[in-house]
């Protein structure tokens, strides 16, 4: 593999940019500054950026705590996407959203470039389920858990089962779905009698929200979340 591609994908940038890198002496492979571009490199030589080891990486996985206002999209024509919220160090990666979240939903949302990652998330097959925080507008009733248990018949669809849990105040619950209709849980509560208020996601299977991530931050996860997103 040629060192500037290899440097674009660790850092994240275009090849060019990498080549601008390189002029500035600060990358070394085995311990000698390497200017050029062009330079063929192996998976043993070591690549380092101003003495940090460079750690080559083809897919890239973020979790994004997500702000009202955002689009769940790569680029939109009347409201932010969430890719303008990728980090300059991962913008060259292509990433864009495993699944969506409504523009006023906030919350857990995971970004990648791996489409096989995206479509196991996103498949309501593989039965992988997003918990959501619901403040609603009327009080939910214990005989609700079980209309959500059963799946309900919406205009368009009818949902799969899911789990509703009433928390001491039941004007605020907990949400759980396999699916990612638009506007799911909202229409999903509506069709009990209540309104959402205010919407958040908090996970995603067995990944949680880092409670740390301020709204609008974005990081990558590490490897042990990333097998928590499969597990239920």
């Amino acid at each position: 593999m040629r060192l500037d591609k290899y440097i674009a994908a660790c850092r994240a940038c275009t090849r060019r940019e990498a080549r601008e890198l390189l002029k500035t002496g600060v990358v070394t492979v085995n311990g000698t500054v390497c200017p050029y571009g062009n330079e063929k490199i192996s998976e043993t030589d070591d690549i380092r950026l101003s003495g940090v080891p460079l750690i080559y990486r083809v897919h890239l996985y973020l979790m994004l705590n997500k702000p009202a206002g955002y689009v769940s999209a790569v680029r939109d024509r009347r409201y932010p996407p969430v890719t303008d919220l990728i980090p300059p160090e991962f913008a060259g990666m292509k990433a864009y959203p495993a699944g969506r979240l409504d523009r006023n939903t906030e919350g857990l949302l995971l970004l990648t470039n791996d489409g096989d990652f995206a479509h196991r998330l996103t498949s309501p097959n593989k039965n992988v389920y997003k918990r959501y925080f619901a403040r609603l507008d009327a009080p939910m009733q214990e005989e609700d858990i079980a209309t959500f248990a059963e799946g309900m018949e919406l205009k368009d669809f009818r949902t799969k089962p899911a789990r509703l849990e009433i928390t001491d105040d039941p004007c605020e619950v907990y949400v759980e779905i396999t699916e990612g209709k638009y506007h799911q849980v909202r229409r999903m509560c509506a069709k009990v009698g209540k309104n959402v208020l205010y919407l958040r996601r908090v996970a995603i299977g067995g990944l949680k929200l880092d409670e740390n991530l301020a709204v609008g931050d974005m990081r990558e996860l590490t490897d042990e979340e990333l097998k928590k997103v499969f597990s239920n």
